[in-house]
């Protein structure tokens, strides 16, 4: 692994608070979530197409990988649009709580797409997984939509992950991300003409503030956070990266508690079940590598 500095770790923690701080902006914005996911895709696909012409990147695919995907920018815009929602029917920290449940949902799924079968220590953490949403749901019953929202997050997200995983194998991430951009933006677009809504004049007028906000998510949270994400892990290795980005639920929820108090403060057994799911995800990350340096360190003696 290439030679890491503390300037390296900063950075990858700067963009962990990133990713953390997208849950507050999405409490700030004021604007429908199919709307805000539209603007955020929108301008960050402008300043990703701005990032490739400067560094003069080559995008050029074919049709097939062209289709492949938009597949996986409609699969993120769900999730976005999900995760938001989930915040305006609930709060930050129940959506962030929900969102922490993606490792459950990829131990399911990577078996699918790797063709691997499902280990016993990822069954044993899906169902610590299970009772922790269990704790969470049965506190907090009146944001039971915030939290089936939620969970359709995680669910997208993890196979985002998955899907994207395969894809970053053949091609370049900042091409990846763009198409992924404007083809979640094509098919926003597509679905709110289909829904009966236009774009009026009504849809264009924001609030200074929610221009300002809008801007922050799709310039810092978006286009800068995935290409820095893909930056740092030159110099870092995946594992502490994947590691460092679990904590993206703990910062959010910290942050949410300190800027929104009467709205953030949940009760005890929320707290618990938050937790839960927090250290088993956690705990997860730190399994698969041991397991993974196991096997390497035997394939060498044999």
């Amino acid at each position: 692994m290439p030679n890491a500095k503390l300037k390296d770790y900063l950075h990858l923690h700067l963009l962990v608070f990133i990713a953390g701080f997208t849950a507050i902006l999405g409490e700030l914005i004021t604007i429908g979530s199919l709307e805000l996911v539209w603007y955020r895709m929108a301008i960050a696909g402008v300043l990703m197409f701005i990032y490739i012409k400067i560094i003069k990147l080559n995008i050029k695919i074919t049709k097939k990988t062209f289709w492949q995907f938009s597949v996986a920018g409609i699969i993120i815009a769900l999730h976005w649009i999900t995760f938001f929602e989930a915040i305006n029917q609930a709060n930050v920290s129940i959506a962030l709580a929900m969102f922490s449940s993606g490792a459950f949902f990829a131990s399911f799924i990577e078996p699918i797409f790797f063709k691997r079968r499902i280990l016993a220590y990822e069954i044993l953490f899906g169902i610590v997984v299970i009772l922790g949403v269990f704790l969470i749901t049965s506190s907090e019953m009146g944001y039971i939509n915030g939290i089936i929202l939620g969970l359709l997050s995680a669910l997208f997200s993890t196979l985002f992950a998955v899907i994207n995983g395969r894809f970053i194998e053949r091609y370049n991430s900042t091409v990846i991300s763009f198409y992924e951009f404007i083809s979640g933006v094509v098919f926003l677009t597509i679905f709110i003409l289909a829904t009966g809504n236009t774009f009026n004049a009504e849809f264009f007028t924001l609030s200074n503030s929610d221009w300002i906000y809008i801007f922050i998510l799709a310039s810092v949270c978006t286009a800068y956070a995935f290409i820095g994400a893909v930056e740092v892990m030159r110099y870092i290795s995946p594992f502490t990266v994947i590691l460092s980005y679990n904590l993206e639920p703990i910062y959010g929820i910290a942050l949410a508690l300190v800027l929104f108090p009467e709205t953030e403060k949940m009760s005890p057994q929320f707290y618990i079940g938050a937790i839960l799911v927090l250290t088993t995800v956690l705990f997860d990350a730190i399994f698969k590598n041991y397991k993974k340096r196991k096997n390497k360190t035997s394939e060498i003696t044999d």
